[in-house]
């Protein structure tokens, strides 16, 4: 479960963003002494992420506003009610629209993850994210994808190595840059970007974790993972759709990350 910790950050700056120092200038027209209920609802069939983050924007605006909701990570159809409100209309409506900006978000990630996950229902493989996040919303981000039965990559650059095809060229060539990764990373991830299979057996002689197999071929792909036999993680990566997502999976590799769903 995500943490408020976590969140709590990421509220504050959306609603500054709304409000700056003035405020909600459109409340002026609600009488400060009306109260308001109101339904949060789910206009098409999906998984839902970040109830907790909705409920915390109405009440960062307002802690005498009540908020409850279905379960985080419900799969709902549509015209689902999700969530309830109730308190004082001016601050409903103020914190309305960021509590369903950051709930969209992260239940499309949610839902875009899950149909994947049950895509490759039955294979090995598991669904990962990437890098490719919104700045600044990377933590919800990544939540949403386990919300949506997926897994997490790597946080950031400061948690695992990936060397690709430009570090690559950088360092010099593969087995330097793996060496030197090592040296400076100690016992953290390594994962190394291939494009082509003698890439990826120059890759099996040096002590990387993880092989990133990118834009292969289906057929490729099997070829790599015999050629792997085990002796590291595989990653399939590059142009993965819904439709090409199970193909993939079938070849046995271990995880399959997406980064569109992000």
């Amino acid at each position: 479960m995500i943490s408020v910790e976590d969140f709590a950050p990421i509220v504050s700056r959306a609603l500054a963003e709304d409000l700056a120092d003035v405020g909600d200038l459109s409340a002026a027209v609600i009488p400060k002494s009306a109260h308001s209920r109101g339904v949060l609802v789910a206009r098409v069939a999906g998984v839902i992420a970040g109830l907790p983050v909705a409920a915390h924007v109405f009440n960062e605006v307002d802690p005498s506003v009540e908020f409850s909701s279905i379960e985080d990570g419900s799969a709902v159809s549509a015209d689902t009610g999700i969530g309830w409100v109730a308190g004082p209309s001016r601050s409903i409506l103020t914190a309305e629209r960021t509590a369903l900006n950051l709930l969209g978000r992260m239940s499309g990630v949610a839902t875009a993850t899950a149909r994947l996950v049950e895509a490759i229902a039955g294979t090995t493989a598991r669904i990962t994210d990437t890098r490719k996040t919104m700045p600044g919303l990377r933590v919800l981000d990544k939540y949403a994808v386990t919300v949506g039965g997926g897994v997490n990559h790597r946080m950031g650059l400061y948690d695992e190595v990936m060397i690709k095809d430009n570090h690559i060229v950088a360092a010099g060539d593969l087995k330097t840059a793996v060496a030197a990764a090592r040296d400076a990373a100690g016992e953290v991830k390594i994962t190394v970007e291939v494009e082509r299979l003698d890439q990826l057996a120059e890759a099996l002689e040096t002590d990387a974790d993880r092989v990133l197999l990118d834009n292969m071929e289906p057929t490729t792909l099997r070829q790599a993972v015999e050629m792997v036999d085990g002796r590291m993680e595989t990653e399939a990566s590059g142009g993965i759709t819904l439709q090409s997502v199970r193909e993939i999976a079938e070849t046995g590799v271990d995880f399959i990350s997406v980064g569109w769903i992000t």
